[in-house]
């Protein structure tokens, strides 16, 4: 049961963390790298996944932006809300982490912003954890701590090169050791589902305003 509670942690699409100089490859399967790294101060390690997506850029920002369905692809996400939408690429959103009992459940308030270099294509997307806007539910414990980055990259047409970093205090009084020893595990499976995800009907012509294949 601690492998789905751990790995759960390491899976929120939040986001802006430090480099790190020390990442060691934790796992790899179907593409998909998962690293981790010791962070200064922080009992937690970092992580970071590094894949290849057969994909535009329009289509992945829009997966990644469709909050309500985040569910079917992100590990033991019970649910997301969008809670404002600033603008077409920046929102709020509420999202509930389901952990198997006795260990109560995670959630959290994300703030995504969109950002794309005109001249390289890069796109960053940035979502760190805000406090408010949500009040704080019995029996759920609140995420306030977290920093993390997408990067994504055009390689070629219909090819992008996807960066993940994370660092994160999942709360509570989980043990640090525990969380760490299965820190590849959730991020390797919510990668794996955002492969199928990207592929469905729904995104498959995606064009956004904001964004420049």
């Amino acid at each position: 049961m601690y492998r789905v509670i751990i790995a759960t942690f390491l899976v929120l699409k939040l986001s802006g963390v430090s480099a790190q100089t020390d990442w060691k490859l934790k796992s790899e399967n179907d593409g998909i790298k998962v690293y981790t790294s010791n962070v200064t101060g922080s009992k937690f390690k970092a992580i970071k996944v590094e894949c290849e997506l057969n994909a535009t850029s329009s289509q992945l920002v829009k997966v990644l932006l469709d909050v309500k369905n985040c569910p079917e692809w992100l590990y033991h996400t019970k649910l997301c809300t969008l809670v404002k939408q600033v603008s077409p690429g920046e929102l709020y959103y509420y999202s509930e982490i389901n952990i198997p009992w006795p260990v109560q459940n995670r959630d959290f308030v994300a703030h995504l912003t969109v950002s794309q270099n005109p001249e390289t294509k890069v796109i960053t997307i940035d979502g760190p954890a805000v406090n408010g806007m949500v009040p704080v539910k019995d029996g759920i414990v609140r995420v306030r701590s977290s920093k993390g980055l997408w990067v994504i990259t055009p390689l070629k047409k219909n090819f992008l090169k996807v960066v993940y970093t994370l660092q994160l205090d999942p709360g509570g009084n989980l043990p640090a050791w525990l969380v760490n020893l299965f820190a590849a595990e959730g991020p390797m499976k919510s990668f794996q589902g955002l492969k199928s995800q990207i592929k469905k009907p729904l995104y498959h012509d995606a064009e956004l305003s904001f964004i420049k294949d």
